[in-house]
């Protein structure tokens, strides 16, 4: 489905949403059930949603925040992935589920199976039985499921052999997997971003302060390493596209930006926006990086609470090539990213700034 959208629409500070003409196949007035609706890429896809003219439900879990929920003006309903009645409230009477909703730090593997995986497969069993012609099931992975990739050009493909290198990643693939298996039975699809960056993202910002004091950590071969970004507004539009698509059905995608960028080209656009002259780049022994993760992890299991490092954190930060490759949604979905690097940043940064966390 190409893109071919009509200029009007714009979010918040960033102001890069377009409206997009309708495919025949798409019906107004369409519920779509978002879970994750109150994490940073969820409040931009109820946002665009909403925009898009659909009728947008969310699934809150207790612990969700309650000011965000107030403010998105949707159909709310309170549920728990483990309580199958609160789930099928959360389903009946929805045409498309985009599930967003997950955990990206854990203390334990467990936390993670919690938070990524049971929830899928709950979610997938409870449509099943109350919503068997739902019209769409999204998943919303992650690049991490598959592993880092082997070469930089042109980055992991859909068609690689996942290899993840923690146990996130792990547990984002088994959560796939699960998806996968309803294939013929549920039309569903699965999306793996890259790192995702825009307002209101929390890790970047820790890039960004630690760069406006003139510092770049990194480990490994730093000069060597690649990734992938998408700003989060281009991996909206591309969610909703793969989710509206009757050619996505079964199918995996990465939604990412064109190329890998390098730390040093990173650092020199961020650096610019924020008026730094001159970079220190550092790279962290690994064995050094390692000893400090072992301690870190241990005490994260002692207290409960999840740190920034961690063993398992540490196998992601080592690895050369997070780069996955746009072609197949190019091909399929005609989608790409249209947000170049210096406005992504530029925006983003002015955003943190306005807010007071810059």
């Amino acid at each position: 489905m190409a893109d071919t959208g009509l200029t009007g629409f714009s979010r918040g500070g960033s102001g890069y949403f377009t409206a997009v003409q309708q495919p025949e196949y798409i019906i107004m007035g369409y519920t779509i059930l978002v879970t994750g609706a109150t994490g940073f890429i969820g409040t931009v896809t109820v946002d665009y949603l909403k925009k898009k003219g659909y009728d947008v439900r969310v699934l809150i879990r207790p612990e969700s925040n309650a000011d965000t929920v107030s403010s998105m003006q949707v159909d709310v309903v309170n549920a728990c992935y483990d309580d199958p009645v609160s789930l099928r409230k959360a389903v009946e009477g929805t045409d498309i589920i985009i599930h967003l909703a997950g955990v990206t730090k854990s203390a334990t593997e467990k936390g993670f199976y919690e938070g990524n995986v049971l929830p899928v497969s709950n979610l997938l069993g409870v449509t099943m039985e109350v919503n068997p012609s739902l019209k769409r099931f999204v998943l919303v992975s992650s690049l991490a499921a598959a592993g880092p990739a082997d070469n930089p050009d042109p980055g992991a493909s859909e068609d690689d052999v996942p290899k993840p290198v923690s146990i996130y990643g792990r547990s984002k693939r088994e959560a796939e997997k699960i998806c996968l298996s309803y294939k013929g039975r549920l039309p569903v699809t699965v999306i793996r971003p890259p790192a995702v960056y825009g307002p209101g993202d929390r890790d970047v910002l820790q890039f960004l302060v630690m760069l406006k004091r003139g510092l770049v950590l990194g480990t490994g071969d730093v000069r060597k390493q690649l990734l992938s970004l998408v700003h989060v507004d281009d991996l909206v539009r591309g969610i909703v596209m793969a989710g509206e698509s009757p050619d996505s059905i079964g199918e995996t995608y990465y939604i990412t930006s064109p190329r890998g960028y390098s730390w040093d080209e990173l650092s020199s656009v961020a650096a610019r926006e924020l008026g730094v002259k001159n970079i220190r780049m550092v790279a962290l022994p690994k064995l050094l990086l390692r000893f400090f993760s072992y301690v870190a992890g241990s005490i994260s299991l002692l207290t409960g609470r999840p740190g920034f490092l961690n063993p398992d954190k540490v196998n992601e930060m080592i690895q050369d090539y997070w780069v996955c490759s746009p072609l197949k949604a190019e091909r399929q979905l005609g989608f790409t990213a249209s947000i170049p690097l210096e406005e992504g940043m530029s925006s983003t940064i002015a955003w943190y700034k306005e807010q007071g966390w810059l």
